[in-house]
């Protein structure tokens, strides 16, 4: 856990690899990319490359074992900044209308201490709690669930 985080740290605090992560999911993205799934800091980064490229062709977010809710150390860092104040503060929407995001998090997962990301990113979101074992932030984990599988599939055509 402390790795990931140090991780997430690094990525927020240094503008240089920020950018350039940034940069290369934002060029992963392509006019028939339809679905996204991201794990981990990935899910930090792609909320970021999402937010910074309007008018793109992604209908699914999938997020797993996210630390996009915690407050002093992602939330409060994320690029681009609130679009409000105080307890209503929102976060852009990392996409049109037509985007569904999904997240989700282990009831065991460390780095995804906030498990319901809502409050910060507003009730569009949907949020699901699965159970990944021993294994609690583990990707694969996370994709062998069906609840990522149906997050994912609601995106393509």
């Amino acid at each position: 856990m402390v790795a990931d985080l140090k991780q997430v740290s690094g990525y927020l605090l240094d503008d240089d690899v920020r950018e350039r992560v940034r940069g290369q999911v934002a060029a992963a993205i392509g006019a028939d990319t339809r679905v996204v799934v991201t794990h981990s800091l990935g899910t930090v980064v792609a909320y970021e490359a999402l937010c910074a490229l309007p008018g793109h062709p992604v209908r699914a977010l999938v997020t797993l074992g996210s630390p996009l809710g915690i407050r002093n150390l992602v939330f409060d860092r994320l690029r681009p900044s609130p679009t409000g104040s105080g307890k209503a503060m929102r976060r852009l929407w990392p996409g049109g209308d037509e985007l569904a995001w999904t997240n989700l998090a282990d009831a065991g997962d460390m780095v995804a201490l906030v498990k319901d990301l809502r409050p910060g990113f507003g009730e569009r979101l949907r949020s699901g709690v699965v159970h990944n074992g021993a294994t609690a932030h583990d990707a694969t984990a996370y994709l062998a669930d069906g609840l990522c599988g149906r997050a994912i599939a609601e995106g393509l055509p």
